[in-house]
């Protein structure tokens, strides 16, 4: 049985006027024990939304609809308790801006506890010293542990988010931007652990992120978005050589040659996605765009071996390859 299957997820935020955007638009999802999978594409492509909407953490203006089955339970079905019973427990999330996940004015310890003594039950005492084994486990020093959050460096701050994220040994992790505003020393080492800490607890892994590099190294699966729409899934190792949507050549294009970090910009002369658009959201930014893409959308098809692409004009330009075989 899969870990986590999505069908047909779309995401709604409706404004003060009572006006809906639609910002999901039906992703497709399923991720087996143990799986890694890398999230990536441009700021406001829906990432955070996505990985939130699956914890049930989206903010009261939000419409969710489609299933969100966790070990063949539908959550979308059971409501907001039945999310609020999985998140910590089985699914927990590392966010981004360590910063923000802590109380300022409370011990770093004393947090994790709360968080165990809470969801798992368990005595103040015993959670507390459980808090500091958990602490320790990802580097930071036992002297350190009943320190408050900004007597932390930046990378002491994220390692006590991924601890806080272990602290009721969930079976997925799900990691959004972890390694925002730290350093790129740090952001390895940072990076190092987490994956480490999966492969130890056997965790399954979603990877959000903006480095294309880091992704591609860390993760076994890549889904690149764009527009609220997953536009191409593939297998990480081989996506330098089989990316086929012209947006994950642009994303391979704007890696860096010497960092390997991918920053994708909108440049002055780009166009945003049209959200609610009958055909293709890439169109306007497609420099192979045909007539068809203007009023059909295209969806997620089967090319090749762990692969899939959302584009009517990729299989024209692979047809020909196919027959010189």
């Amino acid at each position: 049985m899969s870990l986590l299957e999505v069908e047909d997820l779309h995401v709604w935020y409706r404004s003060r006027s009572g006006e809906e955007t639609q910002v999901i638009r039906g992703i497709d999802m399923v991720l087996n024990p143990g799986d890694r999978l890398g999230l990536v594409g441009e700021s406001g492509c829906g990432k955070s939304t996505t990985v939130m909407a699956l914890l049930g953490l989206l903010p009261p203006n939000a419409t969710v609809a489609g299933r969100i089955k966790f070990r063949g339970i539908d959550h979308l079905a059971g409501g907001e308790r039945a999310f609020r019973a999985r998140s910590w427990t089985d699914i927990a999330m590392v966010f981004q801006g360590s910063m923000n996940t802590f109380n300022p004015v409370r011990r770093v310890n004393a947090q994790v506890a709360d968080a165990i003594h809470a969801r798992a039950g368990a005595p103040r005492r015993e959670a507390l010293e459980r808090a500091n084994e958990l602490l320790a486990s990802v580097g930071i020093p036992r002297s350190r542990v009943s320190s408050f959050p900004h007597e932390f460096s930046g990378g002491m701050r994220q390692r006590a988010a991924i601890a806080l994220a272990l602290s009721c040994d969930p079976v997925l992790l799900i990691a959004d931007e972890p390694t925002t505003a730290l350093d790129v020393i740090v952001q390895a080492h940072i990076m190092d652990l987490l994956t480490g800490l999966c492969d130890e607890r056997g965790l399954a892994l979603i990877l959000v992120s903006h480095d294309l590099a880091m992704v591609l190294e860390v993760c076994s699966q890549v889904d690149v978005m764009y527009g609220g729409l997953i536009v191409e899934s593939c297998d990480a190792r081989r996506f330098h050589v089989s990316a086929q949507h012209p947006y994950s050549k642009l994303l391979l294009r704007s890696t860096s040659p010497t960092s390997g970090i991918t920053r994708v910009q909108v440049t002055h002369d780009a166009v945003l996605p049209t959200l609610d658009a009958a055909g293709c959201g890439y169109m306007a930014r497609c420099d192979l765009a045909v007539a068809k893409c203007a009023c059909d959308r295209p969806t997620l098809e089967a090319h090749g071996n762990r692969q899939s692409v959302a584009c009517h004009v990729v299989p024209r330009l692979a047809k020909p390859q196919q027959q010189q075989r």
